[in-house]
């Protein structure tokens, strides 16, 4: 059983660590949450001991992780505290601020033989499982495109801001789910190429990104906007022999977003009108088109990846150069805007 304390005690603790933690309950423990001023936005667990105290995490001997789930902006202060007062550490997306700032803390972490690792969840996304499973399956032969898109419409989110910060961009903000994906695929590209635009003028916020990764003769582009009133495809892949659509995504959001938690036995499960459809010929020239059954989405699988790596010695389901990669391009694109 190991023990678990939090730093930071607001919606991405509650909403999307907590609820998937409390499915481990025979592996993990929530034993302390901090945060610098508590507040009743979220009821408090039974059991656990919530402090405005960060030194009772800092001296808890029996903390086996701390996960950090701050604005962005402290983590890397965080995390580096956290090793240097000898706990393990997992740290929300995005990881850091900067490539630079990845790379200390990982060689610190080697350093004190600690764990540190970024939470990308969004590996276990239903959407992305399912275009693995088609990817893996090879009926689209070899792959040539795939587009992958994260959109909204949310235009009040720009143009509530009036100055332009790197650390809350859209492009940082927001690309850390996508790019993981495609870097857990395929690895670091050959090369990248950046648009990152303010679609509301000079100084503000950007509010759409198209980032196109380049692996041979592979290309593979993220895109997001906060101005798309019917969002694109969550995926398109295409090859030489087919296609495969997957037109919404992974349902766990939506469901959390409703307080539908995941003890429910239908949480974040697609149902038909959700599946994709994978279009293709065969090779002996038969054309098929049918509906994929979507593979079940469960973020509870971050931590239990944790658990084997902590208690099993496994290797860490996210490298540390897989983040160090991540982290350099989003810092490459949300300074296109900083110049």
């Amino acid at each position: 059983m190991l023990k678990i304390a939090f730093i930071g005690n607001g919606k991405s603790a509650n909403r999307y660590h907590v609820p998937f933690i409390l499915k481990l309950q025979d592996k993990f423990q929530i034993k302390t949450m901090y945060s610098r001023h508590l507040k009743d936005d979220w009821p408090r667990l039974q059991g656990v001991h919530y402090t405005t105290d960060l030194d009772e995490i800092y001296q808890d001997p029996e903390l086996d992780l701390v996960v950090v789930s701050t604005p962005p902006q402290v983590h890397y202060s965080y995390a580096k505290e956290l090793l240097e007062h000898g706990k393990n550490v997992l740290v929300e997306k995005p990881f850091t601020q900067t490539a630079k700032e990845a790379q200390e803390l990982f060689a610190l972490a080697q350093e004190k033989n600690l764990f540190i690792q970024c939470y990308q969840n969004r590996r276990y996304d239903s959407d992305f499982l399912t275009v693995q499973k088609v990817i893996n399956s090879g009926v689209l032969g070899k792959l040539t495109e795939i587009e992958m898109h994260y959109d909204y419409f949310r235009p009040q989110v720009p143009q509530g801001e009036h100055n332009f910060s790197w650390a809350d961009s859209f492009v940082y903000s927001h690309a850390c789910h996508t790019l993981d994906q495609v870097i857990s695929l395929y690895g670091k590209p050959d090369n990248v190429h950046y648009d990152v635009r303010q679609l509301l003028g000079p100084g503000r916020m950007n509010d759409y990104f198209d980032l196109d990764l380049n692996y041979g003769d592979l290309k593979v582009s993220v895109k997001s906007s906060y101005f798309r009133i019917k969002p694109r495809p969550s995926f398109v892949v295409y090859g030489q022999k087919g296609r495969f659509v997957k037109e919404t995504k992974d349902r766990q959001e939506e469901h959390l977003k409703l307080f539908y938690m995941p003890d429910h036995a239908d949480f974040g499960l697609d149902l038909p009108e959700h599946f994709g459809t994978l279009t293709y010929v065969d090779d002996q020239g038969q054309y098929h088109e049918e509906k994929v059954p979507s593979e079940v989405g469960d973020y509870s699988r971050v931590y239990a990846d944790i658990y084997e790596t902590l208690v099993n010695h496994r290797e860490k389901a996210v490298k540390d150069e897989e983040t160090i990669w991540q982290i350099s391009m989003l810092e490459k694109a949300a300074n296109q805007l900083n110049q």
